[in-house]
């Protein structure tokens, strides 16, 4: 597996492109970090699908949930919260007996449970992506440089922490505020690509560019 430059925490791969370390080099991860995390997201079944794998990857590394994410697609209904919502116990009977997926049950319940919080959500603001970008940190609240160094210490953010206190607030469960972070990272709501990465100007440019979702 390559090796991060120590001080930039930037891995330089194959096509001569540096890039945040954490993909490691493999191609799939790879993939993920250059079309997926960061850039900006708005389709609600898409966030849905992100808030529920970041519950499952708790504990565990994402590359393993990336990795079944196919396998959680056809146990959760390609993550269409209308139809989660009526899952049953014998779904999540069915789910953890699934050896594609995390057989966790209450994470398993967890998503079943956020579901339908998720329609009470919809029905209040109109969409989860209005309501979750309403949390979108201001400009002046986050880092003026994202290096190294400044990312280590982005566990969790004092937004992060308040969208997790609301969220379960409203009955979500397996959402933490480390894990919420991560979320922000994956659906853009926080540009989190290292300085001198190459996916940090495009991402950002995405961003710009983004129409909030009112």
């Amino acid at each position: 597996m390559a090796e991060r430059d120590p001080d930039t925490g930037l891995l330089r791969g194959s096509d001569g492109r540096d890039r945040c370390w954490w993909h490691g080099g493999l191609e799939d991860y790879q993939l993920y970090h250059d079309t997926e995390w960061g850039w900006p997201v708005d389709e609600d079944r898409r966030l849905f699908e992100k808030i529920c794998l970041e519950g499952f990857q708790s504990g565990l590394s994402w590359l393993t949930i990336l990795r079944k994410r196919e396998a959680f697609r056809a146990a959760f209904a390609n993550f269409e919260f209308e139809t989660v919502a009526g899952f049953t116990e014998a779904d999540v009977l069915r789910c953890l007996d699934d050896s594609g997926i995390v057989r966790h049950r209450r994470k398993i319940e967890s998503t079943i449970n956020n579901a339908r919080r998720a329609l009470e959500l919809r029905e209040e603001f109109g969409s989860l992506a209005a309501y979750f970008w309403s949390h979108e940190p201001a400009a002046e609240n986050r880092p003026k440089k994202l290096d190294f160094a400044t990312a280590r210490t982005l566990g969790k953010t004092a937004e992060s922490t308040a969208l997790s206190k609301d969220l379960k607030k409203r009955g979500w469960s397996f959402v933490g505020p480390t894990t919420v972070y991560a979320f922000m990272q994956s659906m853009g709501m926080v540009n989190d690509h290292l300085e001198g990465c190459c996916c940090r100007e495009k991402v950002e440019k995405a961003r710009a560019d983004f129409r909030r979702p009112v």
